[in-house]
């Protein structure tokens, strides 16, 4: 169990390569839309019976103690009667989940407690030693180059829109004030802002933390062969050829190509280790690639 709490790695997982435009032959291809598993987060520290705290404040701290209450609730709600409103309450929340972007999804994964906070943004002055963290890329379809290039992009971009998204769901929160006379259930809405707002607070000081570990050249992009293998291994079957009697003539193919099946994801988690967490993301991350319209 140590080596998944203390592995400093991110993996690069490509999902779709764009299709090249038809009407503008000479215009960039698109980046390929790639999901990134984060295995950022702080080493645990070990339980011994010889120890004893003397703090009164929980083990690993109030906010982790807060997370793991919560997702004790949540999943408690999910073993709840049938008809009931929790379950109907988890059941529309699951769905509400799979709709989020994969990459705050994938963000928010990081130990917050790594990036900036609000009131203290800039971390690039602390001085730390540095550690290398691999970037883990499959080198028949990505290179070193464009793996670093599209994460600096994925962190640009989302930056400022989860800082700003936080204040959002934040100052609406104490709108959902007025739900608060419906008895029975609890204030959804509230409980919804406040949610979101978390959501993209930890999603914010990640991408915070990932920017200074770019800047730093922290990040260091690693072919991996075993992760290549899994891709050639579950590639979406291509298109069958035409036919030797076809009248149509032969076009590129400009039409997105899917480059991760499903059936790939539990390989992919049993090589690198992961958690079980990491391999519903991923399940997300690959479903939205399927539906999103532009990249």
């Amino acid at each position: 169990m140590a080596p998944r709490q203390t592995m400093l790695r991110i993996l690069a997982l490509p999902l779709r390569r764009p299709a090249p435009s038809a009407s503008v032959p000479l215009r960039p291809t698109p980046r390929i839309m790639t999901y990134y598993h984060f295995q950022l987060n702080r080493p645990q520290p070990s339980l011994t019976t010889n120890t004893k705290s003397t703090s009164f404040l929980p083990e690993g701290g109030v906010v982790n103690w807060v997370q793991l209450k919560a997702a004790d609730t949540w999943s408690g709600f999910g073993k709840s009667k049938d008809g009931s409103w929790q379950l109907k309450l988890f059941q529309y929340g699951e769905r509400l989940i799979d709709r989020i972007d994969f990459e705050e999804l994938a963000l928010k994964s990081v130990d917050p407690s790594l990036g900036p906070t609000i009131s203290h943004p800039d971390i690039s002055r602390e001085e730390k030693p540095l550690v290398k963290i691999p970037l883990v890329y499959p080198p028949s379809i990505l290179s070193g180059e464009s793996s670093i290039a599209h994460l600096k992009s994925l962190v640009e971009h989302r930056t400022p829109r989860h800082r700003k998204m936080f204040w959002v769901f934040l100052i609406a929160a104490p709108l959902t004030a007025p739900f608060m006379i419906i008895p029975i259930i609890p204030n959804i809405p509230f409980f919804f802002c406040v949610w979101r707002s978390w959501s993209h607070y930890r999603a914010y000081r990640a991408s915070e933390y990932l920017q200074s570990l770019l800047d730093k050249d922290a990040v260091v992009p690693t072919a991996n062969k075993d992760l290549d293998r899994i891709y050639q291994d579950y590639a979406p079957k291509a298109l069958p050829a035409p036919t030797p009697h076809s009248t149509v003539t032969p076009q590129p193919p400009f039409s997105d190509q899917l480059l991760l099946t499903r059936e790939g994801i539990p390989q992919i988690r049993a090589t690198f280790d992961l958690g079980s967490t990491a391999e519903s993301d991923m399940y997300r991350a690959v479903e939205q690639a399927r539906v999103r319209e532009k990249v």
